[in-house]
């Protein structure tokens, strides 16, 4: 089967019967000189060795290599042959809280801003890999679907905040329920394949029974490992106006409130599921930690495709083109003796 890499170019060739025709005047345009000039026969009298059939073979040579080039640069593909291509690594489903406690600064910039940045660190060290993004607070949203598509992962990432979800709370046990979803509904799951959960909150869990999906994720075969957004100690969260804090929220008796990390919670949930538990600081966010985990799991194939490519020909044409041009270079447009015995145009010999 033949077709076409760069079929667009064919009206190129559109050029050559121009050139032709400028070639066919600027010979009309010569001969008419030479008549002004003199005679013909005294004209090949006073330039013997001036040749209009060399004139000719050149221009046809350079014709020809352009011919030949545009040949290239459409770049004929005939026949096919078959690649199989196979991808390999891990499907990774971060959860991330976005709930009013991740402004907090005990972790600088904030909680969230510092998770995000971490994200979008572990993104651009994925190699074959697909993840997927869960947002919650009260309650879950899949942010980005399970993907491969890593440039399409960060610009979902940049305008994550705490005010995208209305309903406050953290909702640990119903986030990892979506993600685990997400990993077990994939058109090509394969059996035995990596999946992790990666759970980056501060652990304050007021809706759900985190534990319970934990211990289900893991019995699905899914690996959950957690990140502490926090300190111990806590610390106080900011009101965001417009994107500045603009003092801190209160409870209904006029204090201030407190968010501290639950990094026990963490740990239970690491250790129901397989994983680890990290917590971050604001030099490091632990995402190398548990990337480098999911790495040592190995990578499981992920997909294998088979398909068809054509085998170029344009080989053909640049090839003999570039010998043409060279061949060109050396031919003169006067006549030399070998050419005058050869007399390949039939050119009389007006010598007399």
């Amino acid at each position: 089967m033949l077709q076409f890499a760069h079929i667009k170019y064919v009206y190129a060739l559109a050029v050559i019967p121009l050139f032709i025709g400028i070639y066919w005047l600027a010979l009309r345009s010569r001969k008419r000189s030479i008549r002004m000039f003199a005679e013909l026969p005294l004209f090949h009298v006073l330039a013997p060795e001036s040749s209009l059939s060399k004139k000719n073979l050149k221009f046809i040579l350079a014709v020809f290599a352009l011919f030949l080039m545009i040949g290239a640069i459409i770049d004929p593909e005939i026949g096919s042959h078959e690649e199989t291509v196979e991808r390999r690594g891990s499907d990774i489903v971060i959860a991330l809280d976005v709930s009013n406690s991740m402004n907090a600064r005990d972790i600088e910039p904030s909680r969230l801003e510092r998770a995000k940045e971490a994200i979008e660190k572990m993104i651009g060290e994925l190699h074959g890999d697909r993840i997927g993004i869960v947002v919650f607070a009260g309650q879950p949203y899949i942010q980005l679907p399970i993907t491969t598509d890593y440039s399409a992962a960060k610009m979902l990432l940049d305008p994550i905040n705490t005010n995208m979800i209305p309903m406050q709370g953290t909702a640990i046990g119903a986030a990892i329920d979506m993600s685990a979803n997400m990993l077990n509904d994939q058109p090509d799951n394969a059996q035995g394949r990596n999946k992790a959960i990666v759970l980056i909150t501060d652990g304050e869990n007021w809706e759900d029974d985190a534990l319970r999906a934990a211990k289900d994720a893991a019995g699905q075969g899914i690996t959950i490992h957690t990140i502490g957004m926090g300190s111990p100690e806590g610390a106080p969260i900011p009101v965001m106006v417009d994107g500045q804090a603009s003092g801190y929220m209160k409870d209904k008796d006029g204090n201030t409130i407190v968010t501290k990390l639950n990094i026990d919670l963490l740990r239970q949930i690491a250790d129901a599921a397989g994983g680890i538990c990290v917590r971050a600081t604001s030099s490091d966010a632990g995402l190398e930690t548990i990337l480098d985990q999911i790495r040592k799991m190995g990578k499981k194939l992920i997909s294998s495709k088979v398909y068809r490519d054509y085998d170029e020909q344009f080989e053909f044409f640049i090839i003999p083109a570039f010998l043409i041009l060279l061949l060109d270079v050396f031919v003169t447009e006067r006549k030399t003796k070998w050419y005058h015995q050869l007399n390949l145009f039939g050119e009389k010999n007006k010598k007399q």
